[in-house]
C-alpha cells in the first residue's frame, strides 16, 4: 500500500475518531473503501489494526493527492462524519482541516456534502455496505 493511499485511510479514520469514538459503521466504511481500492484481506486487517486507535488529522499528509482524488477523499470524509446520524463539532472541525489540506474551498465542500446526500438517496441507504462508493467517486470527480 502506498503512503498516499495509507494517508487517505488514516485521514478518514481521524474523521471517525474526531468525536472520540470510531464506531462500527465508520470502521466498516473505511474497510469497504480499502477493499474497493484493491487491498487484499490481509492488508485490510493490518489497516484495521492501525485505525483502531485515535488518529490526529494534523499528522497526516494529503498534499500528494491528485485533484480528482482530493474531491473524492473529502466526499468520503463528509459521508463518514455523518454515519452516526449527527455531525459533532469535532467532526466538523476535522472536516475543515481536511478541506484545508486538500485545498478545497467552501463552495467545493458544500457541493461535495450535497453530493454525499444525493448518493445516499440513490443508494437507498448511507450504511457502509449499501452505499455506492463507485458512484460517489464518479460524481465527485465532476465537481468543478
Amino acid at each position: 500500500m502506498s503512503d498516499a493511499k495509507k494517508n487517505v485511510y488514516l485521514a478518514l479514520a481521524a474523521v471517525g475518531w474526531a468525536d472520540g469514538n470510531l464506531d462500527a459503521d465508520e470502521a466498516d466504511a473505511i474497510a469497504k473503501l480499502a477493499l474497493e481500492d484493491g487491498l487484499d484481506l490481509e492488508e485490510v486487517g493490518a489497516l484495521e489494526n492501525v485505525i483502531g486507535k485515535p488518529i490526529a488529522i494534523d499528522a497526516i499528509d494529503l498534499s500528494t493527492l491528485a485533484a480528482k482524488d482530493r474531491r473524492f477523499v473529502y466526499a468520503v470524509a463528509a459521508w463518514l462524519a455523518t454515519l452516526d446520524g449527527e455531525l459533532a463539532d469535532e467532526e466538523s472541525a476535522t472536516l475543515a482541516v481536511i478541506a484545508q489540506q486538500l485545498e478545497l474551498d467552501e463552495d467545493h465542500t458544500n457541493d461535495l456534502q450535497i453530493l454525499v446526500r444525493q448518493v445516499a438517496y440513490e443508494s437507498g441507504s448511507d450504511k457502509p455496505f449499501e452505499y455506492d462508493l463507485a458512484t460517489l467517486r464518479a460524481k465527485a470527480e465532476t465537481v468543478a
